[in-house]
């Protein structure tokens, strides 16, 4: 072969690369463009993962100030949380250690009792939505009523059957943190 032929073809196929990487170059933005134009395309794969219902493992606090609360409900909590494909959530959770009341009506049970059972226990729904890594949760109804219209965000990690919830940062009982709650779906 020629030196003027193999400078010929390595300049066509230099040319064919460079037409390559702009028609990729195109794809890409053309699908950053759609993700942006129509966000529920870009997130489906993700919304897919997260729906179905998933069983509470655990539950850890992190303080501001680096200290860790590795059992904020008790050593076992139980829970629950839900994701349906039509954007509806629900979430129950009970800590570890909860007692009965004396009586089986609520309203005749001693206060003190009521008050245990209220502080132990947490439940909302409503309806969510799922972003790259932030799930937001539009609170409905709420056993705690100053929840009912607001929106709790929650930054979401998924790894296989294990799905990570970490509260951004907030103050309760006086110390600000954040609690991570670890769930394992349910099959």
């Amino acid at each position: 072969m020629r030196e003027k032929d193999v400078q010929i073809r390595n300049f066509g196929w230099a040319t064919s690369e460079i037409k390559m990487n702009k028609m990729i170059k195109v794809l890409l933005l053309t699908v950053a463009a759609l993700g942006a134009v129509f966000p529920s395309i870009s997130a489906a794969r993700s919304k897919n993962e997260l729906v179905g219902t998933w069983k509470l493992l655990s539950a850890s606090y992190v303080m501001d100030n680096g200290q860790t609360n590795k059992e904020p409900y008790g050593v076992h909590p139980t829970g629950f949380i839900t994701y349906t494909a039509d954007d509806r959530m629900t979430v129950i959770i009970a800590f570890d250690g909860r007692k009965p009341l004396s009586v089986n009506d609520p309203i005749t049970a001693p206060v003190e009792e009521r008050a245990q059972a209220f502080a132990t226990f947490a439940a909302y729904g409503g309806r969510y939505t799922f972003t790259g890594n932030r799930v937001i949760h539009h609170v409905e109804v709420a056993s705690i009523q100053n929840w009912v219209n607001t929106d709790q965000v929650r930054l979401v990690t998924l790894k296989g059957d294990r799905l990570s919830l970490r509260t951004l940062s907030s103050p309760i009982g006086g110390v600000s943190h954040s609690a991570e709650l670890v769930f394992q779906r349910i099959k």
